[in-house]
């Protein structure tokens, strides 16, 4: 059984202006729609998002999906009815499950700097869970030439949880560093996103803010091509 690749290019992403927001999708959102790139399996929406200063998503709702925010520069404001206001930046991870429904809003609070951060929904294996929020700090330094769990399906494991049987990982690493990721769980696929560097995934080159969907794996081999590379692994089912 042979191994198989999408490559989505970084170029080659859907992009939305709106002045305070620039965000490009990896996958359909919005109103960027392409036929081919509607998920990959429970991974629903990856999106590369720019907020400006002082602007930000109004309260707005959701329902049964798991949404996850990784901050790569900046802050960012978090408020929700379920009663929190919360503060993320780099190194922190934020996660809710919007269940039977959830408002929120999110909001770049520095007077000068942008805030970047990746959106990520994964749709759940589990409807109408009551909506739950939560955050984590990581210590940056745990991903430095290795894989650090950020999320996986169990509460008591490394990083946040949600309801999906999914693992996340950051890792940054040195050039020619090499490491081998082994899948936890049988017919899950991996998508990987590199932040920065360049990277060989199998032989498989990935640039910057390229991603690469993998199927049919037990495991992979990364081989870091330039110092500094930086990406996020996901493993998701294929199937929810």
């Amino acid at each position: 059984m042979s191994i198989e690749y999408t490559l989505h290019k970084a170029e080659s992403r859907g992009f939305a202006n709106h002045g305070w927001l620039k965000s490009a999708h990896t996958f359909s959102f919005a109103n960027y729609y392409n036929p081919e790139r509607i998920h990959f399996g429970v991974l629903r929406v990856l999106n590369d998002d720019y907020v400006a200063p002082k602007m930000g998503f109004g309260m707005h709702p959701h329902e049964n999906m798991e949404i996850i925010s990784i901050p790569l520069s900046g802050e960012l404001e978090h408020q929700d009815s379920m009663g929190n206001t919360t503060t993320i930046k780099k190194g922190d991870i934020q996660v809710m499950s919007a269940g039977t429904g959830v408002n929120h809003r999110e909001y770049n609070p520095n007077q000068l700097d942008p805030s970047l951060f990746l959106q990520i929904w994964v749709i759940p294996n589990k409807k109408n869970v009551n909506p739950r929020y939560d955050q984590i700090t990581l210590n940056i330094e745990d991903r430095k030439n290795k894989l650090q769990q950020i999320l996986s399906p169990n509460q008591d494991d490394e990083g946040v949880w949600i309801h999906q049987h999914a693992w996340f990982h950051l890792g940054k690493f040195d050039e020619n560093h090499e490491e081998t990721y082994s899948l936890k769980k049988k017919d899950n696929g991996i998508y990987l996103f590199l932040l920065e560097g360049r990277l060989s995934v199998n032989g498989q080159e990935l640039k910057r803010r390229d991603g690469l969907g993998i199927k049919k794996a037990s495991e992979i081999s990364l081989l870091a091509l330039e110092n500094n590379t930086e990406v996020l692994l996901m493993e998701v089912p294929l199937t929810n």
